[in-house]
């Protein structure tokens, strides 16, 4: 990951990750750069969460490899569904999602190779519409 932003995390998003990283094969793909952003970010309370960030269960636009615009919700696994654009935290997508806010851009790898991938709008964020322990 050649660009590190900044990330925030809600300390409910994190627990909750944390447990769910916990059960992972050691060798899922996805789990142990997604355990790194989880290492390295700014953990708030729910309340706490500034709009605009992506957590789990917002929806997004964001634009892929700078042509491709896509709007996604960032799931967990077992809520995970390409058809209706519910991304899985462990896909490496979702895992470059998460702590994002409006604007930032990273770089992350997948195995077709590095992604560019930048966060167009936050169209919907639990904690912003009060949903702090969903």
């Amino acid at each position: 990951m050649s660009t590190s932003p900044a990330i925030t995390v809600s300390s409910l998003d994190y627990e909750r990750l944390a447990a769910l990283l916990e059960e992972c094969e050691s060798s899922h793909p996805t789990a142990a750069a997604l355990e790194a952003e989880l290492e390295r970010a700014d953990v708030v309370e729910p309340d706490m969460m500034p709009a605009g960030i992506i957590t789990m269960n917002s929806t997004a636009r964001v634009r892929l490899a700078d042509t491709q615009e896509k709007q996604l919700t960032l799931v967990y696994p077992r809520e995970a569904n390409s058809d209706e654009g519910k991304i899985s935290v462990l896909a490496p997508i979702g895992a470059a999602l998460l702590g994002l806010s409006i604007g930032q851009s990273i770089e992350w790898p997948t195995p077709a190779g590095s992604i560019h991938l930048t966060v167009l709008d936050v169209t919907y964020q639990p904690e912003a519409s009060g949903e702090l322990h969903r």
